[in-house]
């Protein structure tokens, strides 16, 4: 009963600010579920299992094994990149950009709406106020002097709920914001580290090893296709 007295002595401006914060709780709610327990995962067991196929030749297990966890934007990422590993260096980078630009998403998507709606019901908030302090001066003008002391004691009344109901709303709202984006970056550094590991794995597979034949290809193609050189230590006849 006293919160509907509250709400009704806000005036239009303080339900407004509370569905503003309803707005809020439902974001913050959402976006907590998504990045606390929804993308969460252990990173380090689960890129070790991958890194471990991978340099064992079984990109395909590799593969099987990203895409039991498609909904975790890591393993999404880790799937799109390992089905390019039997591409050329240049098509493995690609691959890289395009698994963070499908992915990164996932992370940012809604969550700047949430500073948005705490910046929105701080201005609701000091709408209210002015919104009350010109019912206070119109009371002062023109009420009646028996009606004068309701009406300013009524606009006071709206300037103050709407102000403090503003702030109630915008300050919880830009402290999950500030949690929220602190997760968020977190789990977008951890997904740029894991992918770029990933092709760095995949791109040096593709290195030669570093052996006579590769190191000097014409002297060994010379040994092959033709008579050895003389010595430079054999005597001159």
């Amino acid at each position: 009963m006293a919160f509907f007295n509250f709400m009704n002595n806000s005036g239009v401006v303080g339900w407004t600010i509370l569905l503003t914060g309803i707005a809020a709780i439902a974001l913050i709610v959402e976006r907590a579920r998504t990045l606390y327990f929804d993308f969460g995962m252990n990173v380090d067991e689960f890129t070790n299992k991958i890194q471990t196929l991978v340099l064992g030749k079984k990109n395909e297990e590799a593969i099987i094994a990203c895409a039991q966890l498609e909904n975790k934007p890591l393993a999404r990422a880790f799937k799109l990149i390992l089905e390019k590993s039997d591409r050329d260096d240049e098509t493995i980078f690609q691959a890289q950009d395009i698994a963070m630009a499908e992915t990164v998403p996932m992370y940012t998507k809604r969550l700047h709406y949430l500073s948005m709606l705490a910046n929105v019901s701080t201005l609701l908030g000091l709408l209210g106020t002015i919104h009350g302090l010109i019912l206070s001066f119109q009371a002062v003008a023109q009420a009646d002097p028996a009606e004068k002391q309701a009406m300013l004691a009524s606009g006071i009344a709206v300037s103050m709920y709407t102000t403090a109901l503003g702030l109630a709303v915008a300050i919880p709202a830009m402290v999950a914001f500030s949690f929220l984006t602190s997760r968020q970056n977190e789990l977008l550094e951890q997904m740029t580290e894991k992918c770029s590991k990933l092709t760095e794995i995949l791109t040096s597979s593709h290195i030669p090893g570093l052996n006579k034949n590769t190191v000097f290809p014409e002297v060994s193609r010379m040994n092959t296709n033709g008579p050895t050189p003389p010595s430079v230590s054999s005597k001159v006849s």
